[in-house]
């Protein structure tokens, strides 16, 4: 398995005078080198690394190494990211019995996530644990109907070993952690993982705002990486930061706001 990225490889990554506090397009600058890498290296499948959360090879051993962490044989309740790597990890939790819970695509309902109750489930957890078949066997819930979450799978373009996390740059997983937070959902107890190639982690230090989510574990398909956490969680919604865009395009968000 190759190393993680800190690499000759990643030399356009590393570039002298970079501090924290960085602005969107120094953070896209990461994203477009990692896809790059993942690319190059022949490390990422179908359907291609760029613009998404890739798809890496190595994913489902990734998903297997998810057994050796105490939180997950713990957790009862999982929510999970819909994309394509993490696919293994929600099959996993259904085989297991864990009730998995997964965004709508982009929030687009008042009912913004998806329960897959492994013990009403219709169908393997393999067709269950794709985005089609979670849409077609899952039951859409409101936030208030969800259980306490023990565990989040997040996806994630590039990570470091500090904690740092940057998705695909949407903002959604933000804005769900932001809506199970201010629900009551996500506990102090709620364990924030995320799994991925080795090419994936970097050393750039790049900006954490107030509603990103930052990470507890790191899991690749070799190792199991701990954080000493050194960001805050983010405490809700942060409607200061959300454009007027995005308040018109997540339905549920309008709701919030106008009774606010």
């Amino acid at each position: 398995m190759t190393n993680r990225a800190n690499f000759g490889d990643m030399e356009r990554l590393r570039r002298p005078g970079r501090i924290a506090g960085e602005s969107a397009m120094e953070k896209q600058r990461v994203r477009e080198a990692v896809w790059r890498l993942l690319q190059e290296k022949k490390v990422s499948r179908f359907p291609g690394a760029y613009g998404r959360i890739p798809n890496f090879v190595g994913a489902e051993a990734a998903a297997a190494r998810l057994r050796e962490l105490d939180v997950w044989r713990r957790a009862r309740v999982i929510k999970a990211n819909p994309d394509l790597p993490q696919r293994p990890v929600r099959r996993l939790a259904l085989e297991q019995g864990k009730r998995l819970y997964m965004a709508v695509p982009r929030l687009r309902s008042m009912r913004p996530f998806t329960e897959l109750d492994p013990l009403h489930l219709k169908a393997t957890p393999f067709d269950a644990s794709s985005i089609g078949g979670a849409a077609r066997l899952g039951r859409p819930v409101r936030v208030e109907e969800l259980p306490a979450i023990d565990l989040i799978i997040c996806g994630s373009v590039a990570v470091t070993m500090d904690g740092a996390r940057l998705g695909k740059g949407g903002g959604y997983s933000d804005l769900e952690f932001g809506l199970l937070a201010e629900a009551g959902k996500i506990t102090k107890r709620t364990t924030i993982v995320t799994t991925v190639h080795p090419f994936q982690i970097v050393e750039d230090r790049f900006d954490m705002l107030p509603h990103d989510i930052p990470l507890d574990i790191i899991v690749t398909p070799d190792k199991i990486l701990r954080i000493r956490r050194r960001y805050p969680r983010p405490r809700g919604i942060y409607w200061e930061l959300l454009t007027a865009e995005k308040l018109a395009s997540v339905p549920i968000l309008g709701a919030l706001r106008g009774i606010k």
